[in-house]
């Protein structure tokens, strides 16, 4: 490598670290949320609408729409790794994580967009949509994983990480709640058909690319240091596998992503087929999500004062009691008890996306005493690869039980009446898979709680 090679770029200059414990100025951790904003939208956006689009809109099969949502999200965990080694050899040469935030930051919207800018239906719209789909995964994990690695260099005090991760929990759940809530809106503004989900494309790129882009730039001030070697990725990811911890508490978030992909996919189904209304899905969406911001802050109180896991194990299981007991409630078609439940649902759902994330950055930051290397890079490359997979998976396990019960696609032209089967079979999806997932989750936290002991942080000293 020549001098020229290693050198720092001078308008990526990062400032001296500042002293340990030193807080972090509000503007700084507002800047650093703000790109959560965005994460949330992506995250939630393609699993609430894009199987739905795909099936009631351009008419694609169910069993065909789930193979166009899983494979590029199939492609992300492979890819995702990568590019967080990519993201910590960049971190080493030059001290910055930027030029991958950027150039995410400048493509995802556009490709967002496109995704459902189809202009064709049947077998060419699904391919338009995949295509689409599939570069705009790709420009995400430009972003997220970089991204998702700052809050572990952020600060050397554990007190700063957390008061960055509730910043970035807070401006998640409002990216979530803002998609979840603005995007079916501005779909039956732009009239229900591929006009609306066009109208909607373009809205909300512009809002993506406001939050990451803004991030992008706000977040220059983090100074990264990797350690001393730039790893190559099979050095990396053997590094890595000594973690224990980090892959029982990557486990146990897999399977939480996976069931509320799930439930995420189906709830425009249930809003059309069993309340009798598409437009509920913002309802259904702002119950769960919007309780969830306000939870946000009591889960962490809760957390302080119980300890990290018991609490973690609490949401699991109030997620999971409210999932089954929604499946009666929906098969009635009760409005009012459906709403209430999946408020409920919402804070579970807050503690589980609280929890993780707040452990994910100490349990990497504990590494470093073990390797010598703080390579936050590949651990989040291999978190979001498993997030992202496990979020598409949702949508393909959805589908694969509309297909399985027999639920019959529409176009915009048609409406199809559904069977008795089909019926039961989109209410079990949206209700009991994701509870039996949620269930399967929680020995993965206990082995966690376990394998963590040794790490030492408050968090887990506290659980």
């Amino acid at each position: 490598m020549t001098g020229e090679q290693s050198a720092v770029d001078p308008s990526q200059a990062v400032p001296e670290p500042r002293a340990s414990g030193e807080p972090v100025a509000r503007g700084r951790l507002f800047g650093y949320a703000l790109g959560s904003v965005g994460t949330g939208v992506f995250g939630a956006v393609p699993g609430l609408l894009l199987l739905y689009y795909l099936t009631d809109s351009l008419g694609v099969p169910a069993a065909f729409a789930g193979v166009v949502l899983v494979l590029p999200k199939a492609w992300d965990v492979l890819l995702n790794p990568w590019v967080g080694t990519l993201s910590d050899r960049e971190a080493v040469r030059t001290g910055s994580r930027q030029r991958l935030l950027l150039l995410g930051a400048v493509t995802l919207p556009v490709l967002f967009a496109l995704m459902f800018a189809s202009p064709f239906t049947g077998g060419a719209g699904a391919a338009w949509a995949m295509a689409a789909f599939l570069l705009a995964a790709s420009a995400f994990a430009a972003f997220q994983v970089p991204y998702v690695a700052l809050p572990a260099e952020i600060s050397d005090a554990p007190a700063q990480r957390s008061r960055a991760m509730a910043w970035r929990i807070v401006a998640l759940t409002f990216g979530i709640l803002l998609a979840g809530g603005l995007a079916p809106v501005i779909v039956g503004i732009g009239g229900d058909g591929r006009g609306g989900y066009l109208l909607m494309g373009v809205v909300i790129g512009a809002v993506l690319a406001a939050a990451l882009v803004g991030s992008a730039l706000s977040t220059r001030w983090i100074r990264s240091s990797p350690g001393a070697r730039q790893l190559g990725f099979a050095a990396a990811l053997r590094l890595a596998r000594g973690n224990r911890p980090f892959f029982a508490l990557l486990g146990a978030f897999t399977v939480q992503s996976l069931a509320i992909a799930v439930m995420l996919a189906g709830a425009p189904y249930v809003a059309q087929y069993r309340l009798g209304d598409d437009g509920l899905t913002t309802v259904l969406f702002v119950c769960m999500v919007g309780l969830s911001a306000v939870a946000v802050p009591v889960w962490s109180a809760l957390g302080r004062r119980f300890g990290t896991v018991p609490c973690y194990l609490a949401a699991v299981a109030l997620f999971t009691v409210a999932a089954l007991a929604l499946y009666p409630v929906l098969t009635a078609g009760a409005k009012i008890p459906a709403f209430a439940l999946t408020a409920l649902v919402g804070a579970g759902y807050a503690a589980l996306q609280l929890f993780p994330l707040s452990l994910l950055p100490e349990t990497v930051h504990a590494d470093a005493g073990r390797t010598g290397q703080a390579q936050s890079g590949a651990f989040t490359g291999v978190w979001t690869a498993a997030e992202t997979g496990a979020m598409a998976l949702g949508s393909g396990v959805y589908a694969l039980v509309l297909a399985v019960t027999g639920f019959a696609s529409s176009s915009d032209e048609e409406t199809v009446a559904q069977t008795g089967t089909a019926l039961g079979g989109l209410t079990v999806g949206f209700t009991l898979v994701p509870a039996l997932l949620l269930a399967l989750s929680a020995p993965l936290l206990v082995v966690y709680a376990r394998r963590a002991a040794a790490h030492k942080t408050p968090e887990e000293a506290a659980a």
